[in-house]
């Protein structure tokens, strides 16, 4: 099956790779997908996958991917403006947290995929954790250096790529899309 993902981030195409090993994924190649403007991740990720559907082959499917991590103690932000949040969202999460007991956060993806009939398929996935002290690791991307899963003592950046694939949001959320699709 040959998808069409509507983002410029190539780490994102890589752990979708991963996690969809028998699906053919590629970047799409139509110039700079909207901006992030809605009020929810479903409203991004259907933007982007629209923008998709509109510049795809007919007979692909296409998918629109937004992604944030939500710290408890800052009432779920950054959440949705994650990637835009600050030049440095890292260091301006680990400012934001100084001193606060409560490092509880959680990743959040929500992927919204467009079959070529126009069939819509919402998955999203999650990933609970904490947020660490100094970035760990040099795996990842974002905010993996500070995030650590539940269960474990290491980053993501820590864990590693394979880790990574099969058990981050992304991850999750993609599993998701192919029990729902079928696929």
């Amino acid at each position: 099956m040959k998808v069409r993902l509507a983002s410029g981030n190539a780490h994102k195409l890589v752990e979708l790779r991963r996690a969809l090993p028998g699906w053919r994924i590629e970047l799409l190649e139509a110039g700079d997908v909207p901006p992030e403007t809605g009020a929810t991740y479903v409203e991004n990720a259907r933007a982007k996958a629209l923008f998709a559907r509109a510049h795809a082959a007919p007979d692909e499917w296409v998918i629109g991917e937004d992604s944030g991590i939500e710290a408890a103690a800052l009432g779920g932000m950054p959440g949705i403006t994650s990637a835009r949040w600050a030049d440095d969202g890292v260091s301006r999460l680990l400012a934001e947290l100084e001193g606060v007991a409560d490092r509880r956060a959680r990743y959040v993806c929500t992927i919204v995929a467009l079959a070529p009939d126009g069939a819509e398929t919402v998955v999203t996935g999650t990933l609970e954790g904490e947020i660490s002290g100094p970035p760990r690791g040099d795996g990842g991307f974002g905010y993996d250096p500070i995030f650590v899963p539940a269960g474990h003592t290491r980053t993501v950046a820590e864990l590693g790529d394979e880790w990574k694939a099969a058990n981050s949001h992304r991850a999750r959320a993609a599993t998701a899309l192919a029990a729902a699709t079928g696929r």
